[in-house]
């Protein structure tokens, strides 16, 4: 037997010897322990400003706002972008669509018509405050996946009742597991081997973020 036969047996025999102890039923699956935090401690407004600093902290753009202010935020943030031709999701509500502008709706657009345009305007899911995670779903409202990686510029709609301290009660809030998601932590970044940050590699090199003052 070859040395890479050899390796291969051990690691199939290590996943045969760790899967025979996986539950066998829901039940079982219920009754195992969890002992990681699976509720955050903090008030809801606490969490929402968790939510804003985090994101801060990671180069977005937030604006807040009430609720009933949401349409003039959103022309304001669209102007000072400088930019004209968005592309928006056909679930997005008309009113957030400001006048004066390129309104590309996606009813399946090619990759190559998305990547002409100059941002996106999509809604949430939800944000995680603990990580500054802003989640997709990928709703008629929040859109293909495409439409929200390939615009270099992302305005992103996160009402404050959507906001929730950890993961695990993010999950909570699925009634069931997501055909899709994505998972936003500020706009897209990575370095390099010599430590080199480049922005927009993997998504839009600009993320602004209205949170929408709405539970209160």
């Amino acid at each position: 037997m070859t040395a890479a036969s050899t390796s291969r047996t051990q690691i199939l025999d290590r996943i045969r010897s760790a899967t025979k102890i996986l539950p066998q039923s829901a039940c079982a699956y219920a009754d195992l322990p969890r002992s990681y935090v699976r509720k955050g401690a903090q008030s809801h407004l606490a969490q929402v400003e968790l939510m804003i600093e985090r994101l801060r902290e990671y180069d977005a753009d937030v604006i807040e706002c009430k609720a009933q202010d949401l349409p003039a935020t959103i022309a304001a943030q669209l102007a000072s972008s400088g930019r004209h031709t968005f592309v928006a999701p056909e679930g997005l509500p008309a009113e957030w669509m400001a006048a004066g502008y390129d309104w590309k709706i996606d009813h399946g657009m090619e990759n190559a018509e998305v990547e002409l345009t100059e941002g996106v305007v999509t809604a949430a899911f939800a944000g995680v405050a603990d990580s500054g995670t802003i989640v997709l779903h990928h709703s008629s409202s929040e859109g293909r996946r495409v439409i929200s990686l390939l615009p270099d510029w992302h305005l992103c709609i996160l009402r404050a009742s959507q906001v929730v301290e950890t993961l695990p009660e993010y999950f909570d809030l699925c009634k069931q597991a997501p055909d899709l998601a994505t998972y936003i932590s500020g706009p897209s970044a990575t370095a390099d081997i010599e430590m080199t940050r480049i922005k927009g590699v993997h998504g839009p090199r600009f993320l602004n973020v209205i949170v929408v003052r709405d539970d209160s």
